[in-house]
């Protein structure tokens, strides 16, 4: 007897990124309201469904998830390059935002940057910045995944205004949407005041929420922390209670050992964004530190205005290989492993572990289709090895969302390409004349 789901997808192989590293070759992955609801061998034809997907010469891993972004400065990108972290915000991205930025400007950006996500085989991403609505509204439109951070630097606040009063009214909006939510993020400690980051700590202690700040970026931020109040970031975080509750930190370059054994036990996560902080000249995470430590860490993004792109595959390949560098060790980082910093420990860094970051019958069927049909991936002998250390975004072939197929044969489906990329050539005239003025 047939049973009839909505999308049928019959694979080459399949990585399931689950707990034992299942790989399965010659299997539908079958999909109804949203959810997979079987992962069963092609030859058993028990399923038929309103849709298929023919995944030969292809692989299937999770929809990958980026734990660190900011999505509206997508027309950001290139217009501020080749400076340090504190010149590059204070004498340009922040003066840009203030000069160019309104909740037009936001949506249009981020719905570009959604795109792009998607096209890369990003199906959630972890964003923080201003207009939330804007950015929620982008996304959905795009197909894309979003946990929206408010950011919070107090000397933007509004009189009157404290963090979380944003966030409380668009969760209770967006309820009956099922691709965005909200959580706080207060921009860092030193954008924001002691007063601010404990409002932030108590609203997400209250509403249960993970919290998502950057920290330890670079050592002038450390050092200042050290002469300001007497002690490292990490330490700081301690003291203003933000270990004791789920916590994102982005970057955390320059923790020292004292600091990664304050995290050990903890609900902290770390978003690590090697082309950003190595772009800047940041500095190198200590990956090699969080994980002899057991400190679970995920690889990001950040915004492409520091990055300059959204390809989280290409990311990932050069954090693995800058890592066994700099660690001496070709065996540092080994690529199966590598690929759960963008699947299941991202979606764990997230608190979405049990719906998401792995393919398994009740999960969401957030599902990335990569092709290997190409020069630069044939042979094939380890499908890890080649996602790693061959792929990039460009072979992504379809990104299915939710159970819907948002990107198909390398076009989007939601949003038109092509207008996308008119808009931004305006945005970027505009913004040019604006700052000239």
């Amino acid at each position: 007897m047939t049973m009839h789901a909505d999308l049928i997808i019959n694979m080459d192989t399949i990585l399931t990124m689950d707990k034992d590293l299942r790989q399965l070759d010659d299997h539908q992955i079958v999909v109804k309201d949203g959810r997979i609801i079987d992962l069963c061998p092609q030859e058993e034809k028990r399923w038929t469904a309103s849709k298929t997907l023919d995944g030969t010469d292809c692989i299937a891993i999770p929809g990958l998830i980026n734990t660190h972004s900011h999505l509206p400065m997508s027309y950001f990108r290139g217009l501020a390059d080749d400076l340090p972290l504190d010149i590059w915000l204070r004498e340009y991205i922040w003066p840009m935002e203030a000069k160019t930025l309104n909740s037009s400007v936001i949506h249009d950006a981020a719905l570009h940057g959604a795109a792009e996500m998607l096209k890369n085989g990003i199906t959630m991403t972890h964003d923080m910045y201003f207009e939330m609505p804007a950015i929620a509204d982008a996304c959905t439109k795009a197909g894309l995944r979003a946990l929206i951070g408010e950011a919070i630097i107090s000397a933007r606040l509004a009189e009157g205004q404290k963090p979380g009063d944003q966030l409380r009214i668009l969760r209770q909006e967006y309820r009956d949407n099922p691709l965005v939510d909200f959580n706080l993020s207060p921009h860092s400690i030193y954008a924001c005041l002691r007063s601010d980051l404990e409002t932030s700590v108590e609203v997400a202690q209250e509403l249960d929420l993970l919290l998502h700040i950057h920290l330890s970026e670079t050592k002038e931020e450390v050092q200042t922390c050290l002469n300001k109040r007497g002690m490292r970031p990490v330490q700081y975080l301690k003291e203003l209670g933000m270990l004791e509750i789920p916590l994102l930190i982005a970057h955390g370059i320059w923790m020292d050992e004292s600091e990664m054994d304050l995290l050990v036990g903890t609900r902290a996560s770390i978003a690590s964004c090697t082309d950003s902080n190595l772009k800047l000249a940041s500095g190198i995470a200590p990956l090699k530190g969080w994980t002899d430590k057991g400190i679970n860490f995920a690889i990001a993004t950040d915004g492409v205005a520091s990055n300059n792109d959204l390809d989280i595959l290409a990311e990932l390949g050069n954090t693995a290989r800058l890592h066994k560098a700099i660690n001496e060790d070709p065996s540092f980082l080994p690529a199966a492993e590598a690929l759960k910093h963008v699947t299941i420990n991202a979606a764990r860094a997230l608190g979405v572990e049990e719906s998401r970051g792995s393919l398994e019958i009740g999960k969401d069927a957030d599902i990335c289709i990569l092709d290997h049909n190409s020069l630069c991936c044939q042979p094939l002998y380890n499908p890890y090895s080649h996602i790693v250390y061959a792929m990039n975004g460009r072979n992504v072939r379809d990104v299915v969302v939710g159970g819907k197929i948002v990107v198909q044969g390398g076009k989007l489906t939601q949003v038109d390409e092509a207008e996308l990329i008119a808009k931004a050539k305006h945005y970027g005239k505009r913004i040019l004349k604006e700052l000239s003025q």
